[in-house]
Parts: structure tokens; sequence; C-alpha cells
């Protein structure tokens, strides 16, 4: 984060919304009229958005435009990435078709909320796409028998940074948001990712997941089950993303992955594992080092402190199975949240990958 309050930090736009605002230039210019630069969308909550042209072409079948993506101050893999919309007219009675042009994925597998073979364009893109086509069409008396194609300059590039490829979009990226708006620090697109990973996985009928905090701890519980990439859910910071979405699109079995810092995050009651929205309670270590027989110079060390890794530490070479507590403690916080449907176990890993604890399978 940065210095800036989350009041000061500047909002942006989404990829749909920027699809969409090339999409409606696009066609006006195809029908006829000026590309209009700026031009103005409605978003779904009624917010009037302009956007300006980075480029604009106009052929005699087709018209084109492209928006180069403000995410505001919020660390976006697509912040500056270039959004184009090339229109094309159809034959008569084909009505909207959706094309996945150079860096835009495709759906592979089912369980997203597009069709296998389609375009990565999800639903509410498609749907302001489909009102900004009835818009300009109205205006011009035109059919709405319009072929959109949405690429993404380097797209097939920045999808290297998302988790596209685990969800079965293959050759770029998706173009994104519910309301057009993208919250700085949300991480909105990252929850939205672990969703879809789960709607993968039940659709592929996997019954046993693995939600890692970090690459780390990811490889290792890979390892220990034997599981496929589809199996892996990248759940970050986002506890609480993953077990609330569970509680209503439960697994047979999920096993929660991370370090130890993390994990005693989440035995506190804590959602959201990052560092500036949580912290380690060395108090609560000490009563549960006291609880397992540690002495007053071990407790009164961990009250005080710096890292987790040094009150860890203290503990394996004092032989108490601080990790297996503590993944005990986080195991039953997970199971309340993500409901009695879903049998957990928590696995905490050390930062070179060794298992130093671990709760009841």
């Amino acid at each position: 984060m940065t210095e800036k309050s989350a009041k000061e930090l500047r909002y942006g736009w989404t990829t749909g919304a920027c699809a969409t605002a090339a999409t409606k230039a696009a066609l006006t210019a195809l029908f006829g009229g000026e590309f209009p630069d700026p031009v103005t969308i409605t978003l779904p909550r009624g917010q009037t958005p302009a956007f300006a042209l980075a480029t604009e072409e106009k052929g005699p079948d087709f018209a084109c435009v492209s928006i180069i993506k403000d995410a505001g101050d919020d660390p976006d893999v697509t912040h500056h990435a270039r959004i184009v919309s090339t229109v094309r007219r159809c034959e008569t009675g084909a009505g909207i078709r959706f094309l996945a042009g150079d860096g835009v994925g495709k759906v592979t597998k089912e369980g997203l909320p597009i069709a296998v073979g389609e375009a990565a364009i999800n639903p509410v893109p498609r749907q302001m796409m489909r009102e900004v086509v009835e818009e300009v069409t109205t205006k011009f008396n035109e059919p709405q028998d319009i072929e959109i194609e949405i690429s993404i300059e380097n797209g097939e590039e920045l999808a290297r940074h998302t988790m596209n490829g685990r969800l079965g979009i293959v050759g770029g990226l998706s173009i994104l948001g519910t309301t057009g708006i993208v919250v700085p620090y949300s991480c909105a697109s990252w929850i939205a990712s672990i969703h879809r990973g789960i709607d993968v996985a039940r659709a592929n009928n996997l019954t046993h997941l693995a939600a890692s905090t970090g690459s780390t701890s990811e490889k290792a519980v890979a390892e220990i089950y034997d599981l496929p990439e589809t199996a892996l859910l990248d759940m970050g910071d986002f506890a609480g993303g993953v077990l609330k979405y569970l509680r209503k699109h439960p697994v047979l079995r999920l096993t929660i992955a991370g370090g130890f810092a993390k994990i005693t995050k989440l035995a506190l009651g804590h959602m959201d594992l990052h560092s500036g929205r949580s912290r380690v309670d060395f108090s609560w270590l000490a009563d549960q080092l006291a609880a397992l027989g540690a002495d007053s110079a071990l407790t009164a060390m961990t009250g005080q402190a710096n890292t987790a890794m040094q009150v860890l530490q203290s503990a394996q070479a004092a032989k108490l199975p601080l990790a297996d507590h503590v993944a005990q403690k986080a195991q039953a916080v997970a199971s309340d949240i993500a409901g009695g449907a879903v049998v957990i176990n928590v696995l905490i890993f050390d930062r070179s990958g060794n298992l130093v604890g671990r709760s009841d399978d």
C-alpha cells in the first residue's frame, strides 16, 4: 500500500469498461458517424465516465478503436494495457457475436460463466457491450447483427502473471469487471479468480483442493498429495475468499497450506492474512506455548518477540509442538467458516518448503 490513505487512492476502470467504450466509439464510426473522442458510457451502477481514444481506424467493413486502460492506484497487471475493439457488420439474423482477438483468451474448461470455446469475455462486460450495440444501432437505424472482436496488446504475456492458465483460459487475458470500476487494493479480481478456480474444480469433479498462501507452500502441498494444477487455489492472503465461497459451493476436502505467521493469523480468526491488515498476536502465542508446557522464560520471550518465525524456532528448540497446535486451531476456525460439508486440514511449511506442522487429517 502507498502512503496515501484509502480515501486518497484513485479509482480506475476495468478491462470490461474499456472494451465497452472502445466498442461504442468503433460502432459509431462504422455506422457513418465520427469517432467520438472522448466516448462516454454508462456503467452498471449508473456512472457515466468518458474515455479518451488512443487509436482509431476505419475501413469499408470495419472500425477499430483502442483505449489505454487506467487502473487508477490499483497495482493491476493490466494497468496501461491497450484494449482494442474491432467491430464488423454480420449477416442478417446473426445477432451479436463476441470474438477473442490477440491477447484475449478462450475458455477450455467447464465451470466458468462462459461456455467452453467462447472468448473469455465475462457476462457483465458482454451485457455492457450489448447495451452499447442497442444504443448505437437504434441511433443510426441499423440492425443489431454485429461482430465484436476484443484484443489486448501483449495480453498473452500479461496473462502469465494471472491465474488464467490454471482456470483453463488459454491464449491471453479475460475481459473482467462487474461494476466497471477498479477499487484500489480491493483485489476483487484475485478473489474472483479464487472463486472461478473452485467452480472449475467442481465442474471437473475434483474432490480434494489445496489453498496455499504462496508458491513454496503450494509446491509442497501439491507434492504431498499429488494434486493436479486444477486442484490448486492461489489463495494468497484471502482465506475468507476461499472459505466463505466453499460454504455455498462445497467440495469434499480442502487442505490449507502456508507459512507459520499466516496460519497463526488464521488460527486467530483473521480472514485477510495480509501484513497490513492483520497481525500476529504474540501474547496469544505465549498463551498457547504455556498450554503446551513452556517455561516462563519462553513464554516471556514470546510475548516480546519480533517475528512469528522467532517464536516457532524457539518452540522447536524446546521440542514443543507449537506448529501442530496452531494448525489445529486454524483448522477449527476454517471448518467453522466453511461449514460442515467440507473436511479441512491445515499444513504449515517453513520457507524452504519443509513441513513443520499439521492438523489432524
